[in-house]
This record gives C-alpha cells, structure tokens and sequence, in this order.
C-alpha cells in the first residue's frame, strides 16, 4: 500500500536540548523524509535563543526560531535582557518572541518576577510586531488577564501545549489566541479531555507540535528506551487529532500548515 505523503511544520521543538547534542542532524534529516519542514525552534533563554538563532541560520528556510525567556528561567533576567531578546530577533529567521508567559505548577522563579517579565515581553513583541508563542501552566487567571490588558498591542499569539479546560479555551478563542495541540493528546492517562475540547477549537486556529524532546505520544508503537521525542513522530500526533476531529489526515495537514504559515508569516 502506498504511503500517504504529508506536509507538516513542527511549531516548537526544544532543538537545542542536550539531548540532542550528539544527533541534531540526523534529527533534521528524519523529521524532513517524514514530511515535518521546516521546524520552528523554542527560545527559552537569552542563551537558548542565540544559540537557535546561529544554528538555524546554517539552514535556512528549514528551520526558524522564537526569542524569549520562559517564566521558569525569568529569575534570570537583567537590565539587559529586553535588548538583547530585540537583537536576536532582528535576526532573519526569529518569527516570534517567546516562549514566555506565566507557570505557578513549579514556581521555578518567584510570581511576581513572572509576571513583570511576561508584560515585558508582551510589549517588546508589540514594539517589534512579532507574534507572541506563550506558556501558561495553573497560572489561568493573571495569564489571561495579562493578555486582554495588552490585547491592542499584540499581533498575534498562540497558546503553545494547550492542556487547559473548556473554558480557558473559550477564553483563549475569545482573545484570539491559536491553539497548539502537542503529543499530550495521546496520552490515555491526562490527554482524552482535550479529544472532546477539539472540536471547539476553529479550523484556522489549530498548529501542531512536538515539544521535543519531552512529550513523546504514549499511544504510538516503538517508543525509543530513551523516551526522547523528535518532530519526526509529528504525523502521528497528526493523525491522532484527525481522527478525534473525524476528518482526513490530508485535510487537517493543509490546515495546520497554511495556518503556520499565516502565524509565523512564512512559506
């Protein structure tokens, strides 16, 4: 039988986790003969970013980058952070900033820091006009309410690894957010609240990723021993929302490739 031939665009992976210190290549390589090209890399830190954006630009048109600080490294952050994230990003290829927001499950840096460089970021994105790639974890209420404040100034914004509620995400919808679905959906024991929320997620909203290498889909065959996730294995996350949705893998394959190109403004 003739295997079907997908387009996908893994919208956040972790590429220079030191997971993938010995392999980064033949990762690209494998995700690309399984159809996921061009890859976007997560900027979690000043020097996460930077180092995505020199290593995408070795490939590009194959891979891009975001530029932020996610709310577990905040504590980290100077008076030189802000300028340093606007000259990352005035790099060609850094299509977003983030990946930032608000995470009060492990408190990694204290709240009050959280938020304070979460707006910053908020308004640099707006200053720039780049969309904003976000993370919220039991942080619902300031996250959101972050968001409607800033509404007028943000260009666009996902909601990345959406594991949420129905009524976040309605919430989520209603402020205009895209919606990221990760491999979570695959997992049997925390996931099948998000194959009902699926539904009410719009055609145009929906983008697909990996959030390599963590999240590995549960439910697919050969899981590797190291339990490492790769954006190869982005298809079967794909055909897992299809089939919750009950529509052709082809047509949500389209959609969420014409709806990554829209967000991040490439292809």
């Amino acid at each position: 039988m003739k295997q079907r031939t997908i387009k996908l665009i893994d919208i956040g992976i972790n590429l220079m986790h030191t997971s993938f210190n010995g392999d980064r290549e033949q990762v690209l390589q494998a995700a690309e003969e399984a159809g996921v090209s061009p890859l976007i890399i997560t900027g979690t830190s000043e020097r996460s970013s930077h180092e995505a954006m020199q290593y995408a630009s070795k490939y590009p048109g194959k891979l891009y980058t975001t530029a932020g600080v996610h709310p577990h490294d905040a504590k980290n952050c100077t008076p030189n952070t802000l300028d340093e994230l606007r000259r990352i990003a005035g790099h060609a290829g850094v299509l977003a900033i983030g990946e930032c927001g608000l995470d009060y499950n492990r408190d990694f840096s204290p709240r009050n820091i959280q938020r304070e460089w979460f707006e910053k970021q908020i308004q640099v994105a707006g200053e720039l006009k780049l969309p904003l790639f976000l993370h919220e974890r039991d942080a619902f209420g300031d996250f959101s309410g972050m968001l409607e404040r800033n509404q007028a100034g943000i260009l666009r914004m996902v909601v990345h690894c959406f594991t949420g509620t129905g009524r976040e995400l309605d919430k989520y919808l209603e402020l205009g957010c895209y919606i990221g679905i990760t491999g979570w959906i695959c997992d049997e024991r925390r996931g099948v609240h998000l194959q009902d929320l699926l539904k009410n997620i719009p055609a145009d909203k929906l983008l697909i990723e990996t959030d390599a290498p963590f999240l590995i889909p549960r439910d697919m065959a050969g899981i590797p021993r190291t339990g490492r996730n790769e954006p190869k294995y982005l298809p079967h996350i794909a055909a897992c929302i299809a089939r919750h949705l009950g529509k052709p893998l082809e047509t949500l394959a389209q959609e969420t490739y014409t709806n990554t190109c829209r967000f991040f403004g490439i292809c």
